[in-house]
């Protein structure tokens, strides 16, 4: 158990300092940052046709009310924890890539859900956008970092030869 949490926290350690490197802030963060705008912006606009992305920002050109994805709320601080805790559990490499695709897509959708819902939430009342914005998606969106990981380990558990205990 202290082998996985030292790993886990090396790992994590290492991955947000990368992230926080102005090359990858500006090759990887900030595109996928305006990505998942433009993504937000066509899952909207099958509600609000006004809807409009440009950057990180996702507006509504009827009510002038919008978000800005800012750091924390792309997805990749969330996927950063969830392939640390994977690369730190000990499984086959194939188990480790199979989960990082798998889960990285699970949190962006659940991310993509966050960020609809929150620029719904903003242009309906601001104290509940407010309070869904700092607590709840914060919150739901490590519990499916959480969930993603336990169904992982639990699908390594069954099917991976390389992650069951050795005999003595």
């Amino acid at each position: 158990m202290f082998r996985f949490f030292a790993i886990f926290i090396v790992i994590q350690a290492v991955l947000f300092g990368v992230e926080m490197l102005n090359p990858v802030q500006e090759a990887v963060v900030h595109p996928w940052t305006a990505f998942v705008a433009k993504v937000s912006a066509l899952i909207v606009h099958f509600f609000d046709p006004s809807v409009i992305a440009y950057g990180r920002v996702l507006q509504s050109a009827k009510t002038g009310f919008g978000v800005s994805i800012e750091p924390g709320c792309n997805g990749i601080e969330a996927a950063v924890v969830l392939i640390a805790a994977m690369l730190a559990f000990p499984s086959s490499w194939r188990m480790k890539f199979w989960g990082i695709g798998v889960g990285f897509i699970a949190v962006q959708a659940v991310n993509l859900l966050r960020v609809v819902s929150l620029f719904f939430l903003g242009q309906w009342n601001f104290k509940v956008f407010e309070f869904a914005h700092l607590y709840m998606w914060q919150a739901l969106i490590m519990l499916d970092v959480l969930v993603v990981w336990l169904l992982w380990m639990r699908f390594v558990a069954r099917h991976d030869v390389s992650a069951r205990p050795k005999p003595a």
